[in-house]
């Protein structure tokens, strides 16, 4: 059976953030935080549109082993580049003046700091088993393990309520979109900060609210399986920000201030009438796809509770079309993982995160999980496509201190 093989035990992640911590800087830390990667299980590109997503957290974690400095310098290393240590200022960690990893890793500090809170000097060692390009939001692992420990650090711990975690997601949105310069919506840092163990996550991105719904799926032999589909994954290259525009286009036509109000008020037998008032193709597609998915969203999430999982899965694979050819947010790589998982008996399956790369996911009964695996596997060398890194996926707890 596959399993979530790359994920470190609790131990084994402090371990190895602190080794990484002493070996650089030559002292111990003050502690240890750590925040989890994600699966999105349907509704996407939906979060910057105020629609409703559906993730969960993965046992994958981001690791920070954090001490604070009283100069007002920054030191920051890591153990998946190999620049390196990074040393600077804390003024230095702004938009515009740091990229790649070091933006990812402390845009935090800079948003704390917007936010009026007194983050001093650190130094940062930062380890990670969350795959980096798969989709599974290893950029939002790291800013919420590293606001967690920033802001522990300054005296303001946000993880005590709902609402602290809430104010920390929105603050590591903020860092990735104006420090990374990545213009992702709220989906990635909510489940890496607000999900529950056995729980996936209804986020309303429009109210800003959750609701826990239980996902155990192996309670009734089912299993939610992972294919990377290691083909090349990347948020700022550009594609995902054209989607936000065009996004941002439609609302300004149909004068609203996000999508989600269309979505409420339209009768899905009325879709046509509002897709004709687009002026284009490319926005009349975009728009479909965002109306859609929110319904879909809200349809899973009825049968999911009713046990029906025939129809979860039909809406997972209508998911993936909508994205593949309304958002064009899927390639062949992840094309080919999908088509062999449903020829191989899946339930339903569809590219899962920004698109562009990276995952998708597929439903299957526990008794099919190896064929269909294998079915995946076969196809790719058919295709001359990479070989997907394949596991199960459970839904974990969010991030928080370790030590």
């Amino acid at each position: 059976m596959f399993h979530l093989d790359a994920a470190w035990s609790t131990d084994e992640g402090i371990t190895r953030a602190t080794e990484l911590f002493t070996q650089t800087f030559g002292s111990e830390p003050a502690g240890v935080w750590a925040s989890p990667g994600r699966v999105n299980v349907i509704g996407e590109h939906i979060d910057y549109n105020g629609g409703f997503c559906l993730p969960i957290a993965l046992p994958h974690r981001t690791y920070v082993a954090v001490a604070s400095r009283d100069d007002g310098r920054v030191r920051m290393v890591t153990d998946f580049a190999a620049d390196e240590p990074w040393q600077g200022s804390l003024d230095e960690l702004a938009p515009g003046r740091v990229e790649g990893w070091v933006a990812y890793c402390g845009g935090p500090a800079w948003a704390l700091r917007e936010a009026g809170i007194q983050v001093p000097g650190f130094d940062a060692a930062v380890a990670s088993c969350v795959p980096v390009g798969a989709g599974l939001s290893s950029s939002a692992a790291i800013e919420c393990a590293v606001g967690l420990a920033l802001a522990d650090l300054a005296g303001q711990a946000m993880d005590a309520t709902s609402e602290d975690r809430a104010r920390l997601a929105a603050l590591c949105v903020q860092a990735e979109n104006l420090v990374a310069n990545a213009p992702t919506g709220g989906l990635d840092q909510a489940a890496s900060l607000r999900t529950q163990e056995g729980h996936a996550l209804l986020l309303d991105c429009a109210a800003n609210t959750v609701e826990h719904v239980s996902f155990d799926l192996a309670a009734q032999g089912m299993s939610l399986l992972v294919a990377d589909s290691r083909a090349a994954h990347s948020l700022g290259d550009g594609q995902y920000g054209a989607r936000r525009a065009h996004c941002d286009q439609a609302a300004q036509i149909l004068g609203v201030t996000s999508l989600r109000e269309v979505a409420d008020a339209t009768d899905p037998a009325d879709l046509d009438s509002v897709l004709d008032r687009m002026p284009e193709d490319v926005l009349r597609r975009r728009l479909r796809h965002v109306l859609t998915e929110t319904w879909r969203v809200q349809g899973f999430v009825a049968v999911l509770r009713e046990g029906q999982f025939e129809v979860a899965g039909e809406l997972l694979t209508a998911s993936h079309a909508s994205l593949r050819d309304d958002y064009e947010t899927s390639v062949r790589e992840t094309d080919v993982l999908v088509d062999a998982a449903l020829a191989g008996g899946a339930l339903g399956a569809r590219i899962t995160g920004g698109g562009f790369g990276g995952s998708i996911i597929a439903l299957v009964r526990d008794a099919d999980a190896e064929r269909i695996a294998q079915a995946m596997l076969d196809a790719t060398r058919q295709a001359g496509t990479p070989e997907p890194q394949l596991h199960l996926a459970i839904a974990a707890g969010p991030g928080q201190r370790l030590s």
